[in-house]
């Protein structure tokens, strides 16, 4: 379960860097000066920056976190095969 949330985590990151840079490419021509664009790079990059520093710390938690978060998974997926075997 941990490596899948993993992944997961990181598609995300990869999706985000390629929405953000797909955005920037088709609207470029739209920014009505260089400093419009320069303003719209220097956004995008912040978001970017933060966005993947967030689950970078969120994936750090997890790892740390990890025998509670899915310990608790874990014990009541068996308690639920466990009564469906009944």
């Amino acid at each position: 379960m941990h490596r899948r949330d993993i992944i997961i985590a990181w598609a995300f990151v990869v999706g985000l860097w390629v929405a953000i840079i797909f955005v920037a490419i088709a609207t470029w021509s739209l920014a009505p000066s260089v400093a419009a664009r320069t303003l719209l790079l220097i956004g995008g990059a912040i978001i970017l920056l933060f966005n993947t520093a967030a689950i970078l710390a969120m994936l750090r938690h997890y790892r740390e976190d990890r025998d509670f978060m899915y310990g608790l998974d874990i014990k009541f997926l068996d308690l639920a095969r466990a009564q469906k075997n009944r």
